[in-house]
């Protein structure tokens, strides 16, 4: 888990991703407009959660991980927080998978691979004032 403190002049984003490749992606195409938080597992984001949740603008969770999947991770995070955005990712474009996600507390869900577009313009509905 990769946390420092977040610089409360920018939004945070709390990213659950286990494949660095996919959080080199995400980090570059946010590009040094967000401070962000990365998780390895569900279990990482519900620690990170729990530190800085209340300072997060947005959580992007991916749901296949390692010790907790993403679609677990969102259930317990919306238990407690019905407001907090959450962009699910998943590489899985099944409709079910989709529908999943939505249940257990998704507020969108994005198809990997990501895209520039795609991400950036998710996130700027969630981000008063951000823009590129």
């Amino acid at each position: 888990m990769e946390s420092k403190i977040p610089n409360k002049e920018r939004p945070l984003i709390l990213v659950a991703e286990d494949d660095e490749s996919n959080f080199k992606l995400i980090k570059a195409i946010i590009n040094n407009r967000c401070d962000l938080l990365w998780a390895r597992n569900g279990q990482e984001m519900l620690n990170l959660y729990e530190q800085h949740g209340e300072q997060a603008d947005v959580l992007l969770m991916d749901l296949k991980m390692p010790l907790m999947d993403g679609l677990e991770a969102t259930h317990i995070i919306r238990q407690s927080s019905p407001d907090i955005p959450i962009i699910v990712q998943t590489a899985y474009a099944f409709y079910e998978d989709q529908q999943q996600a939505m249940v257990a507390g998704a507020t969108e869900v994005l198809v990997k691979p990501i895209t520039l577009m795609a991400l950036r313009n998710s996130l700027k509905k969630y981000v008063p004032g951000l823009t590129w």
